[in-house]
Order: C-alpha cells, then sequence, then structure tokens
C-alpha cells in the first residue's frame, strides 16, 4: 500500500473535527485504499481497532441495505467505550444514506468518513442534506508524481524523482524522465495499472473494465437508461474532442448526421451525468475581459488518458489533447478553479485560480514555427496583469523566460512545487 500524502495529510488535519470527511471521485482512483491509509494513521495514533468501523458497501454482502438497515447495524457496534471512527465506502449504494449520516453524527461519538463515485457525492449534492457539516475532498487518479513513485515502489526501476533539482539527486537523467512522462500519458494513473509491469493491453482491459462498471453501474442501471447506444455515442464524442469546444446541439447535430436522432436537452442530461459519475470534467469559458463566465462553448476532459485509450484506442494525434488533458487535471488536485480564458486575440488554455492566487496556462505539443510561438507567447502577453504565465511543451527545447513568460516542458510543469 503506497502512501499518497497529498490526500492523507489533508483528511488528517480534520481527524476528531465535527465534521463528516466526504471523499468523492471516479471509481477505481484510489478512495478506498486512502481510507486504509487514514485508519492506519489513527492506529499509529494509538487509536484501538475496537474503535475503527469499516463497511464497504459496495460489496454484494450490503445489496438491497436500507438507511435504517445500515443505522441498526453501525449502532450494534460502536465502540462502548469512547469515540468509534467509522469508515463507510461507496455510501451512494445504500439508498437514503444522507439520513443515516446525519443520525450517526446527531445520535452517536462517531468520527466519519465516506467515499462515493457519483453525483450524489457532489457539493451541489451533499449541501442540501449536510449544510456547513461536512469537509469534501476530490480524488483524482495517480499525478505525474505519484505515478514515479509507484514505478519505483512496483518496478524497481525509476526512483521517483519530485523537482527538476531532484533529478540528478534521484539518479534519473533527464530524458528518462520525459520518456517516463511520455508512459504516463499513454498508460494513465488508474492504481490498479500500476501495481506491476503490465502491458499496454493488458493495463487498457483494466481501465475498460473500470470504464464499463461505471457506465453501467453509476449512469445506466441508476437512471434506467434504455438507450445505451446513444450514450455511448456521445461517449465516444466527447473523448474524441477532448479539449475543444463544444455543446450539446453540436453533438445532436452530428448523430442526426449519422440518422441518430436526439434532441439538445437528452444530449444536455447524458453529458451531466458522465460529469456526475467522474468520468468527464466540465470546463467553462471566462471572458477575461467582461470579467464573467460564458454559458455557451464549453470544453470537456476525461478523468484519465488511459480511460479514452481504452474506449477509443490510442492514436499518435491524440498526444496533443491529453496534454491539455493531463495539464486539467493537475491544476484540480492542487485545488485551483480552471477556466479556458477568452480573449479577443484568441483563447488561453487555463486560467486556474485558487484564493488570492492565479496563474494563465498555454499547452502546446511543441513548437515548429515562428508563427506558432508568437501565437501563444502573444495571447498570454495581452493580459496585462502580473500573475504567472506559462507555455508548457513536450518537445526537448521547452525551457527558459520570454518577457516575463516562463517555458517548461510538461513534465517539469506536472513535478514543480512553485505554483
Amino acid at each position: 500500500m503506497i502512501f499518497r500524502p497529498a490526500y492523507v495529510d489533508k483528511i488528517m488535519t480534520y481527524v476528531d473535527t465535527p465534521f463528516v470527511k466526504i471523499l468523492s471521485g471516479v471509481r477505481r482512483c484510489g478512495k478506498s485504499t486512502i481510507l486504509k491509509m487514514v485508519a492506519e494513521k489513527l492506529r499509529k495514533r494509538g487509536v484501538s481497532d475496537d474503535c475503527i468501523l469499516t463497511y464497504n458497501l459496495d460489496s454484494l454482502q450490503y445489496e438491497d441495505l436500507t438507511a435504517k438497515m445500515l443505522y441498526d447495524e453501525v449502532k450494534e457496534k460502536l465502540s462502548p467505550t469512547g469515540k468509534t471512527y467509522l469508515f463507510l465506502d461507496e455510501i451512494q449504494e445504500v439508498k437514503d444514506w444522507e439520513k443515516a449520516v446525519n443520525s450517526f453524527m446527531t445520535d452517536f461519538h462517531v468520527d466519519l468518513y465516506v467515499t462515493g463515485s457519483n453525483s450524489r457525492m457532489m457539493s451541489s449534492e451533499i449541501s442540501t442534506y449536510l449544510t456547513g457539516r461536512y469537509v469534501q475532498f476530490r480524488v483524482f487518479p495517480l499525478s505525474f508524481a505519484e505515478y514515479l513513485v509507484f514505478r519505483k515502489e512496483y518496478s524497481g526501476r525509476y526512483p521517483s524523482g519530485l523537482t527538476e533539482a531532484l533529478h540528478q539527486h534521484y539518479g534519473l537523467p533527464y530524458n528518462e524522465l520525459h520518456s517516463e512522462f511520455a508512459r504516463y500519458l499513454r498508460y494513465g494513473g488508474f492504481p490498479a495499472t500500476h501495481l506491476q509491469e503490465y502491458g499496454v493491453d493488458e493495463t487498457y482491459t483494466i481501465v475498460k473494465d473500470i470504464y464499463n462498471s461505471t457506465i453501467f453501474t453509476d449512469i445506466v442501471k441508476r437512471n434506467q437508461i434504455r438507450k445505451v447506444d446513444q450514450l455511448e455515442r456521445i461517449v465516444k464524442f466527447a473523448f474524441d474532442n477532448i479539449g475543444r469546444t463544444f455543446s450539446a446541439a453540436s453533438i445532436s447535430k452530428y448523430l442526426k448526421s449519422e440518422r441518430r436522432a436526439i434532441d439538445n436537452e437528452t444530449v444536455y442530461n447524458y453529458l451531466n451525468k458522465l460529469v456526475g459519475a467522474f468520468i468527464l470534467h466540465r470546463c467553462s469559458r471566462f471572458d477575461l475581459q467582461g470579467k464573467e463566465l460564458l454559458k455557451t462553448q464549453e470544453k470537456f476532459y476525461v478523468c484519465d488518458p488511459a480511460m479514452k485509450y481504452s474506449v477509443l484506442g490510442y492514436t499518435p494525434d491524440s498526444v496533443a489533447a491529453m496534454l491539455e488533458n493531463v495539464v486539467y487535471l493537475e491544476l484540480l488536485r492542487r485545488g485551483y478553479e480552471v477556466t479556458i480564458g477568452k480573449l479577443a486575440s484568441g483563447e488561453i488554455d487555463f486560467v486556474a485560480t485558487r484564493q488570492e492566487n492565479r496563474l494563465y496556462v498555454q499547452v502546446t505539443e511543441m513548437i515548429e514555427r515562428k508563427e506558432t510561438e508568437e501565437r501563444e507567447y502573444e495571447r498570454l502577453l495581452d493580459i496585462k496583469d502580473n500573475y504567472p504565465k506559462y507555455v508548457l511543451r513536450a518537445d526537448e527545447f521547452a525551457g527558459g523566460n520570454y518577457k516575463g513568460i516562463k517555458t517548461m516542458h510538461v513534465a517539469d510543469f506536472l513535478l514543480s512545487d512553485e505554483f
């Protein structure tokens, strides 16, 4: 079990506070293991096993379990001598789980941790039931830094360099780091795919199973969707257009051209359900001059590169979009709210805001012509503030500074501690 401090350390700061700790994210991204890590930390603090109570509610053992049945089950097993640390994994499988969680917090001396894999665990839904009584942690598949740690642990081949300054210290040549990044971009970050040296076919088989279970359990079955083929066509369209702006209307128009009639509202509902299951992430556009969010032509990003490749197959011409995708996910991991920046001169790939901090990011696979270079930099130069600005590239010439804009290799940015 490889420690994931980016999550565990944050969660541990809320131990013994009067909040439900909620971990949400796509299936198999590591939520259950993080719960085990928190429980292990508690044991090291002196909490006895008698005071730690864990339920995996995704198990067939708890099929058809109601909130009242869960309440009665837990009530019988609470520690009679002190606080119980209660871990409820995949809580969304229990009908009316919110009532049980509220009652646990009200009726008993518990410290409560739950995980979930669909929209019922998103802030907009939870706030209805647990107003002011929860803290939420979004869990993602492995970051590039975490991937390197897994590679070191399970293959023994690559040390886990975390910043450019540490490359030499860890004995990992610069070109090997970039080679590992290329592998990460293709194999993705689902922890289960890095527990041993899987090939690409085995990796995509594992991830396709995650995709299927999410689609059919969290979307089709839960929402009683009959036209599964429509849903899957929308998924494929979205995956094939990662990093491009599109709307429900454009998908509807495309499907009609294939003689698959579907109205805009149905497409929009399907997209919402894919976002609710954490398969897709919606990224809105922000008018940097008008200072307002725009309601049309959003972008969507996939939860992990391997998810797209497991469905559509890997093609070299998809790399540029996946570079953008992994940068977007890294910004989310670090707590940024991310939008697309709209300027009169064009778009900024990402405007990332976290409290009083902001940064602007352009992502490109490589810059081969002067016109491309001017386009990438001039858009950033059009922004007349002093927040950090980056151009991220995947070629070996990435580096340097141009009129205050920092150029970095995407891999170095993902491992950087400067943002």
